[in-house]
């Protein structure tokens, strides 16, 4: 089983030496991506890219969490990876826990396996900030109501992905929204998804969003929005097929098999 860790990484000039070399302990290849880093956070991975081996994608502007994510797939399916595993690089993720998820994709019964800092409490180290818990608990039980889930953290960025089946999924948010349609697609196509517990940890509490998501209303807003709009598209797209299939004249007749009709 090849595994890629995929980073995206933004300004974190302070955690990103660290980070990348307690990650290399602990995987062979590596792919950091630059979201237009505009701190010395570019500097530091050219110091430390060729004693380390990373791979590379660097953004020249700030390109947004899910294009990163993206392009992480992408790059896993060309370099012919069977699971890619995301994780952060602010040191709010532990590299040590990347052996869980190895040997949770092992097990070769998940597409997806996402972290959970809810699931166990004995991992819950710090208290995130009201507002992000609040938006997290609500979209959760929102997800798993709509899917049928039985996830406990719809947000963590921590997760191993089946590289195949990523490559099934319509995904095209740049955004923080991206984790919504990432589980909308997950269940139009019947993933199989899972969790694992990973510590909840918080170094910073004043990071931001931008782009008016600070405001946690317009947050939760435009997550219901990106996670509505996912669903009614997958339902759009598989009218449209099993329209397409059903006026596909069957092998026989030369019209619709009756099992089509």
């Amino acid at each position: 089983m090849r595994t890629l860790i995929a980073i995206p990484v933004y300004n974190e000039a302070a955690t990103v030496e660290s980070v990348l070399r307690t990650v290399r302990r602990h995987a062979g290849d590596v792919l950091v991506i630059d979201d237009g880093s505009t701190d010395d956070t570019a500097e530091i991975i050219n110091r430390v890219r060729p004693e380390l081996g990373l791979d590379l994608i660097r953004h020249e502007a700030n390109a947004g969490y899910g294009r990163a994510m993206r392009e992480a797939f992408a790059r896993a399916h060309r370099g012919g990876y069977d699971w890619v595993i995301t994780m952060d690089c602010d040191e709010q993720h532990e590299p040590g826990s990347i052996p869980a998820f190895i040997d949770a994709a092992r097990q070769d019964d998940l597409d997806i396996v996402s972290g959970s800092r809810y699931l166990d409490p004995r991992f819950a180290a710090d208290r995130p900030p009201e507002d992000r818990r609040t938006i997290n608990k609500a979209l959760t039980t929102e997800i798993n109501a709509r899917f049928g889930f039985e996830l406990t953290d719809a947000f963590c960025g921590f997760k191993a992905h089946r590289v195949s089946a990523m490559r099934r999924l319509r995904l095209d948010d740049d955004g923080y929204a991206f984790p919504m349609q990432l589980w909308a697609e997950a269940n139009a196509h019947g993933l199989r998804v899972g969790e694992i517990p990973v510590r909840l940890i918080y170094n910073d509490y004043n990071r931001t969003f931008g782009g008016g998501l600070d405001d946690p209303q317009v947050r939760l807003r435009h997550y219901r929005e990106v996670l509505d709009a996912a669903i009614e598209r997958s339902a759009r797209l598989d009218a449209q097929t099993a329209t397409r299939t059903v006026g596909t004249p069957g092998p026989c007749c030369g019209g619709p098999c009756p099992s089509e009709s």
